[in-house]
């Protein structure tokens, strides 16, 4: 693919040029992991361009957002919303960098007034999505904390993140099997 399809940022850019990415990419997060489940969802995920990549990324955590446990369900829905139309508009060409970022802070807010840990790290897990509009990095770091959310539902058992991991490399292949911006 194209260097201006597989990043948007310059950084990422050049370093798809020089063949300097590397994988796997190295754990931002402690969490019990399947890491060659991981390293094959970094391959499959290597594979799309950012725009699908972060379409991957937000509908990956779509599942997520029940677990967020704010005190202020109407502040909740309002912070989604705001967050997912600039989201959106960065995907449409519509919004700069700048803008995604001021969104991305938004969304950290839903973390930062989570009830518990599960709904902290699950919130984390949308504001990684929302990054990977701008920088490529936040997709595996989105998946990390789907998978400490799971580590922290179920202690132990790798199991359960594995499962999830599958999930993850399925959604991922599907975007590529479609050869669509949209699943």
């Amino acid at each position: 693919m194209n260097p201006e399809e597989y990043a948007w940022n310059v950084h990422e850019r050049k370093c798809y040029e020089n063949d300097q990415v590397i994988l796997p990419s190295p754990y931002k997060l402690k969490i019990l992991d399947d890491s060659e489940k991981r390293l094959e969802l970094e391959l499959v995920l290597e594979q799309l361009p950012q725009g699908q990549l972060a379409r991957w990324a937000m509908k990956m955590a779509s599942s997520f957002i029940a677990l967020i446990d704010m005190e202020d369900e109407f502040e909740k829905q309002e912070i989604l919303t705001q967050v997912r139309e600039v989201f959106q508009a960065r995907l449409d060409g519509r919004a700069s960098a700048y803008e995604l970022r001021k969104a991305g802070f938004l969304a950290n807010k839903l973390s930062q007034q989570a009830q518990s840990q599960v709904g902290n790290y699950a919130a984390r897990v949308f504001a990684q999505a929302v990054a990977t509009a701008h920088m490529r990095g936040h997709a595996i770091v989105a998946a990390d904390y789907a998978i400490k959310v799971r580590n922290l539902q179920s202690p132990d058992d790798l199991q359960l993140a594995v499962k999830e991991r599958k999930g993850q490399i399925e959604l991922a292949s599907a975007f590529i099997r479609s050869g669509k911006e949209t699943l």
